[in-house]
């Protein structure tokens, strides 16, 4: 009940243990729709009578009530282009194998659109009522009979009476969804398309990691640092940077925008910057050398990004961090579309490389006698797999009409690297100004503070 009220943003009771889950201040809720089998009450439309019943119907404690899939909407559909992905998913994937869904559409303005899903884990019976999760299976043997357990019973076991918890529902889920969006967006005349593939669980934003294999498992297990580990721990930092610098300029997207809307129309929105400043510059100093040095490069960043930007007002301000938002996205995208290809450059490379390096190996064997080809084949195992591997790797490549060209997969991949970093360079230039303006927003969030103590003072007096 909690997670239905909070994905719809509404407000509802849970008969079971009577609290209330009130989320109607919950911004950002576009859309909520619940979906149904055919042969489900009618009731079930109504999302507090839906999700009351999966909470009366479920006895044990542990008991799993539902299960939630988020999926990301691409920001190039139209409001009612996205619906009508989210409906026709939802419809085909699980509406129609027999689950109930209620769906959601969340969208706050920060370019980050997403739908939760949440889906009933208990078949429903064609007189409308729940059925079981698992049933008993009795073992049979190879003539088909009953096994006895000894005991005066017979062998059973339990098995689930739906596909639904299979493990391979997950992968196949995320490929229908790939599907059904690069349906959605060809239909919309868009170019852009997403492959499931490259991103199993971490979402479009974040960079994959590069397969370590075992034997650099191994060595990063005892401690010692490999190649692949530093790509990985370099990967994972870019990560944590574009996680950070997404957090830290949505929330002032969301600050500067409330102020520029609230501004008092009589206390003039130019005056508002300068009266900010002014309160910075009137704060106490800081008592350290440290701290001082600190407040004046603060200080200076902020000033120069004001003047710099001829930021005069809340609406310019909130201007600006729109700016910086979508331009945050756009670097983004152009990051990870060069890491996914310098994935796949190097992933060639390195396979050239295998090739290149066992190579010799595999003609040795072709002139080894044949009474000693065994011999030689037992004590290079390890090595004729590797290059085996690599064969096929590179003959699955030319059979897709790839060209086997390593100079300029070497020559492509150093050209992205050089963009990327540049690229990192203007994220980590644009993590400057963001704090800049979070030095702003600190400022007015304590003249707040203050304020609302005055009037607690002014009140008890």
């Amino acid at each position: 009940m909690a997670a239905a009220a909070y994905r719809s943003g509404e407000k509802l009771v849970n008969e079971w243990d009577g609290m209330t889950h009130d989320f109607t201040k919950k911004g950002g809720v576009v859309h909520t729709e619940i979906m149904l089998p055919s042969h489900a009450p009618r009731s079930f439309a109504d999302r507090s009578t839906l999700w009351n019943s999966v909470e009366e119907i479920e006895k044990s404690s542990t008991a799993q009530l539902a299960r939630e899939i988020e999926v990301a909407l691409p920001v190039e559909l139209s409001r009612a282009e996205q619906l009508a992905l989210v409906r026709s998913f939802v419809k085909d994937n699980f509406v129609d194998a027999g689950m109930c869904a209620d769906f959601a559409i969340h969208d706050k303005g920060t370019g980050n659109p997403h739908a939760h899903i949440l889906l009933t884990i208990r078949p429903i019976k064609e007189n409308g009522e729940w059925g079981a999760k698992c049933r008993k299976v009795y073992d049979l043997d190879s003539q088909g009979q009953r096994i006895p357990d000894g005991k005066g019973g017979w062998k059973s076991h339990r098995e689930d009476s739906t596909d639904w918890n299979q493990r391979g529902n997950a992968e196949k889920w995320r490929a229908a969804w790939a599907a059904y969006t690069n349906r959605a967006l060809e239909a919309a005349g868009r170019p852009e398309r997403i492959d499931h593939r490259s991103y199993k669980r971490q979402g479009v934003d974040k960079i994959p990691t590069v397969h370590m294999g075992p034997a650099a498992s191994q060595m990063e297990r005892r401690g010692i640092q490999t190649e692949k580990g530093n790509i990985n721990r370099e990967i994972a930092a870019d990560n944590k940077l574009l996680k950070e610098i997404k957090a830290r300029i949505t929330r002032l997207y969301n600050w500067s925008k409330e102020q520029a809307e609230t501004a008092a129309p009589d206390q003039g929105k130019e005056s508002i910057i300068a009266q900010l400043w002014q309160a910075r510059m009137d704060a106490p100093a800081p008592t350290t050398r440290s701290g001082k040095i600190r407040k004046l490069q603060d200080d200076a960043k902020l000033f120069g990004l004001l003047q710099s930007n001829g930021i005069t007002s809340m609406q310019e301000l909130f201007d600006k961090v729109a700016a910086m938002n979508s331009d945050y996205y756009d670097l983004r995208g152009r990051i990870v579309s060069k890491e996914r290809r310098l994935s796949v450059l190097n992933e060639r490379l390195e396979m050239w490389a295998q090739y290149q390096k066992y190579k010799p190996i595999r003609q040795k064997l072709d002139k080894v006698a044949p009474g000693k080809r065994e011999q030689f084949e037992q004590r290079h195992s390890a090595d004729l797999a590797l290059f085996d591997a690599a064969v096929r790797y590179l003959d699955k490549l030319k059979a897709s009409g790839e060209a086997i060209t390593p100079k300029a997969w070497r020559t492509e991949a150093q050209r992205l690297t050089v963009e990327k970093d540049a690229d990192y360079l203007k994220m980590r230039d644009m993590r400057e100004d963001i704090k800049a303006v979070e030095t702003l927003k600190k400022t007015a969030d304590r003249l707040a503070r203050e304020g609302q103590t005055q009037r607690r003072e002014e009140q008890e007096r």
